[in-house]
């Protein structure tokens, strides 16, 4: 039996509570939080888990084999690198930390002490990517793939739209071309607070010629949770906001076809039917939550491991870094997987 303690039970913290009570196999111990309102409000309705606001008490704790941490993202850091010291598995909440010098840091000491590190990439689980995932091959070539996630608000003041909004859009991207950028380039603007920017429009752009664009908002008059990818064969859409249609595959293309050399190359274009498949839809959270819980009793790696998590917060460090250079190229480095702790420049 995997006993856990989950740190932070505000926002999102509360639907972790959720998921992780009852999964077979794992036993929540404690509920953990600085703020003794929040924690108490939520004590409430799990009467047999015990209340703390000392992490360092739940840590002391031999009951507790695993912390979920579902705090703000500054204190990931600190608070996964005392969990592993203290020989606990940890699952983080996106992003993994605010710096890929510190991510790598976590990932070496995960290593060292022989414990699961996973990171909190949730679409990563959702039904409908990972249908995606297994049906890359129809789309034949992939020549690019672009996301929105856009609403009116919530407006944050400690993280501006892009580190708020971008990881998951990040991580599928990364998921599905099963690659790191090579480069990236960032625009921002900042309309309502300074030094917080409330659009982003950024570029990915990968090795093999792929490119991916992300455009993250909480200044917008739509709701949008949508993804879109072309090949040369077909194209498939990704709306997480529809209720059942979630996806779309077109049988659509352009077709280079070699004429008489009087007249040279033509381009013919071909439209053909709209594909919806039928996805079995489970709560992407709670699939993430049993997968946490398989790999700390079965001593299995995550899908979405330290690793992941890193090439994630590599990718928003380098648009950030991009946005304040004007929209410079950013390139990336290449961290080795290595536990030498070795990083050599792309």
């Amino acid at each position: 039996m995997l006993g856990l303690a989950i740190v932070g039970t505000g926002y999102w913290g509360k639907n972790l509570v959720r998921n992780f009570n009852g999964i077979k196999g794992a036993s929540l111990e404690y509920l953990c939080d600085a703020n003794v309102d929040t924690v108490g409000r939520l004590a409430g309705l799990y009467p047999g888990v015990a209340v703390e606001t000392s992490f360092q008490r739940v840590l002391d704790n031999r009951n507790v084999d695993a912390t979920v941490i579902a705090t703000p993202a500054a204190t990931h850091f600190a608070l996964a690198s005392q969990a592993l010291e203290a020989g606990k598995h940890v699952f983080v909440e996106k992003p993994i930390c605010l710096e890929p010098g510190e991510a790598f840091k976590l990932v070496r000491l995960a290593r060292e002490k022989k414990r699961v590190l996973m990171v909190g990439h949730l679409l990563e689980y959702h039904p409908g990517v990972r249908w995606i995932k297994n049906h890359m091959d129809e789309l034949g070539h992939i020549y690019y793939l672009y996301s929105q996630r856009l609403n009116l608000g919530i407006v944050r003041k400690d993280e501006n739209a892009w580190w708020s909004l971008a990881p998951h859009d990040i991580s599928v991207i990364l998921y599905l071309l099963g690659a790191t950028p090579e480069t990236v380039t960032a625009r921002g603007a900042e309309y309502l607070r300074p030094g917080v920017a409330d659009v982003v429009f950024a570029t990915l752009r990968f090795g093999d010629g792929k490119m991916a664009h992300i455009h993250v908002s909480w200044l917008d008059p739509h709701k949008s949770r949508k993804f879109t990818l072309v090949g040369d064969r077909k194209m498939i859409t990704f709306d997480d906001t529809e209720a059942s249609e979630k996806i779309k595959v077109f049988d659509k293309g352009a077709n280079l076809d070699p004429m008489d050399a009087n007249y040279g190359d033509h381009i013919t274009l071909r439209s053909g039917d709209v594909y919806l498949p039928r996805i079995d839809m489970t709560e992407p959270l709670k699939l993430e939550c049993e997968h946490f819980v398989d790999c700390c009793l079965n001593d299995r790696t995550p899908m979405t491991d330290g690793m992941d998590g890193l090439r994630v917060v590599q990718v928003l460090a380098a648009a950030q870094e991009s946005m304040r250079r004007g929209g410079e190229p950013i390139w990336l480095e290449r961290f080795d997987p290595s536990d030498s702790g070795t990083r050599a420049q792309a």
